[in-house]
């Protein structure tokens, strides 16, 4: 006999209610390390790209000095949004009255304000937003007294490069953008489980994979890291040099609260999942797949169209079909499925996740 109460899932409203979402958006979302980029798409002077993050208008450019800065995407003077897309300048320049700013986001000038007395130029700035760069990937936070990234994802940076020992002449050669009509937790959480992975991704769980070596585990600050080994080299879906790397035939990712992931398929390749919150029931979802230099190849290009198709294509069916579920009335949160042992058939991974989205907001 045991008086142990199996813990339950969260309640529908976390992923269900705009006011929620609100809160996520104020606190959660602008408070973490959120992924923008990668170094080589601002490589030169005057590169910029944007983006956006907890509601906000970003973006990235690289300065004359050399170094990468990071700006809310607005003008100091009447609110225009100052760049789009990507490309490169040599200054920034407000399309709305051509207000000027320097690469290092100071104010250079504008038309007539010399005559403006007590004007200061000096003192008007564009408003800066923290920024880091991890082995290559920026991330930024909007909270500029958090801790570096090393502190929330201790380790990691080390790890990543042991697996990867090629990290640093990486580029991107595929984004998939992947729209799904959920909340963003939920499809957090379909990743952050490989429980329905064998009923649910033949080709995942035969031809990249071994499922039953499959685990997930927690590691120090806010990281969910994956390991199991790959499929036999007979079935796996793509060829792989086992001889390349110590790490070659195994795979693992760390996921990085709340809302990126690192994964390293068998053969050190690697690619990633970023996700962008756009309302309390859509999200984004981004691949991205890397080569050295970021050379088109053929194998890494049919792994992402293969991907497309099987994995992540199931997967919005999936995601979806929950989140229609959160909306009955006829839900009850039921108990995780949460074993002593761990392995791909327990469920302790989303109950780290859901501790940490209770902790991240706050229910009225």
């Amino acid at each position: 006999m045991t008086d142990a109460v199996p813990l339950r899932s969260l309640e529908a409203r976390y992923y269900t209610d705009p006011e929620i979402f609100r809160q996520e958006r104020a606190g959660l979302l602008s408070k973490t390390w959120q992924f923008a980029g990668h170094v080589s798409e601002v490589a030169r002077t005057g590169d910029y790209f944007t983006f956006r993050i907890a509601g906000e208008n970003l973006f990235c450019i690289r300065g004359r000095d050399g170094e990468l800065r990071c700006f809310f995407n607005v003008c100091q003077h009447r609110a225009h949004q100052l760049v789009q897309g990507q490309g490169t300048t040599r200054m920034i320049v407000c399309p709305y009255h051509a207000w000027t700013y320097d690469l290092t986001g100071g104010l250079r000038g504008g038309n007539n304000v010399n005559k403006v007395a007590g004007f200061d130029k000096s003192a008007i700035c564009l408003t800066e937003v923290r920024l880091e760069i991890f082995n290559g990937f920026i991330f930024v936070n909007l909270d500029p007294d958090a801790e570096p990234m090393d502190v929330w994802y201790p380790g990691v940076r080390e790890e990543l490069r042991d697996y990867v020992p090629q990290i640093d002449s990486l580029q991107p050669v595929n984004w998939v953008e992947i729209p799904e009509n959920c909340n963003w937790k939920v499809s957090v959480e379909n990743y952050s489980e490989c429980y329905h992975c064998s009923l649910n991704h033949p080709t995942f769980s035969t031809g990249v994979v071994k499922p039953e070596t499959y685990d997930i585990q927690r590691r120090p600050g806010y990281v969910l890291r994956h390991t199991t080994e790959c499929s036999g080299l007979d079935s796996m879906s793509y060829p792989i040099d086992l001889a390349a790397n110590e790490h070659a035939g195994e795979y693992r990712s760390w996921f990085l609260w709340p809302l990126f992931s690192f994964q390293v398929y068998p053969g050190n390749v690697l690619n990633t999942y970023h996700w962008r919150t756009d309302s309390h029931d859509q999200v984004t979802v981004w691949r991205g797949w890397f080569t050295e230099g970021g050379y088109d190849s053929e194998v890494i290009q049919r792994l992402a169209q293969q991907d497309r198709a099987t994995t992540v294509e199931e997967d919005i069916r999936l995601v979806e079909s929950v989140q229609q579920g959160l909306q009955s009335r006829g839900y009850r949160p039921g108990p995780l499925v949460i074993t002593p042992e761990g392995g791909v058939n327990s469920e302790h991974s989303i109950g780290v996740l859901q501790e940490w989205m209770r902790q991240s907001v706050e229910v009225r």
